[in-house]
């Protein structure tokens, strides 16, 4: 399903915009380089995607809705999972890329007990059996307090 707003998380972050426009790319120090601000320009210290070659850095994302309020989604570890994971998919989109291009993902999680929630949720976002690379980890203290946080690496388009 495909929302007309989007609001990203990350470490805490907040942005809400409507459909993305196409990415623009700051000034990088080297060609190599591309700071990707695909929903406008960020209000923190940080971009929501950065191409070094041909590869896409995600800052981590979190399960927050698409409202203007960019409160964290109701239900648990399992809707946190799939709301982080279609807000991964679509900074991948804005930045030119997409989730079968992703090669690696680190899982922060506020409670490893729920890994097999999360994994129930990830592994419907993956096509068997090239799953990306994938660290997991517990976190004490995600923003919004978050049950999930994925950050990625893909392959641009």
């Amino acid at each position: 399903m495909r929302t007309s707003h989007l609001v990203l998380l990350s470490a805490g972050i907040i942005a809400a915009c409507t459909v993305p426009p196409k990415p623009t790319a700051a000034p990088a120090p080297s060609g190599d380089v591309a700071f990707l601000h695909p929903f406008g320009t960020p209000t923190r210290p940080f971009s929501p995607a950065v191409r070094v070659g041909n590869l896409i850095y995600l800052a981590g994302q979190i399960g927050t809705d698409a409202s203007a309020s960019g409160a964290v989604v109701s239900g648990g570890i399992a809707a946190e999972t799939k709301q982080t994971l279609e807000n991964i998919k679509q900074v991948l989109t804005a930045a030119g890329s997409s989730l079968d291009r992703v090669v690696k993902c680190t899982v922060f999680m506020a409670d490893m007990k729920e890994w097999d929630a999360m994994n129930t949720v990830y592994r419907t976002y993956f096509t068997a059996p090239n799953f990306p690379a994938r660290s997991a980890l517990g976190a004490n203290g995600l923003a919004l307090n978050a049950r999930v946080e994925i950050e990625c690496i893909a392959a641009a388009r």
